[in-house]
């Protein structure tokens, strides 16, 4: 079980949902993908595009502006 980070900070849609997409399937089962994001869009759709893989997704505003996007493969 390993944890990846991915700071998408000052990138606007669709790099963030891209990139974590493509992060998300060099993961193995139960690793964990922490995305960082400025663009408050970006949390919603990477979760809708998620959706399509089996994972668990959380999202969680850190601080003002700034959001991580917890996602773990096969739970």
């Amino acid at each position: 079980m390993a944890t990846v980070k991915l700071s998408v900070l000052g990138e606007m849609c669709p790099l963030p949902i891209i990139k974590a997409e493509a992060k998300f399937k060099q993961m193995r089962e139960k690793d964990t993908l922490i995305i960082e994001t400025d663009h408050s869009c970006a949390p919603r759709f990477i979760v809708e595009r998620m959706r399509n893989y089996r994972c668990t997704i959380e999202v969680k505003e850190v601080a003002f502006g700034i959001w991580h996007v917890i996602i773990t493969k096969g739970v």
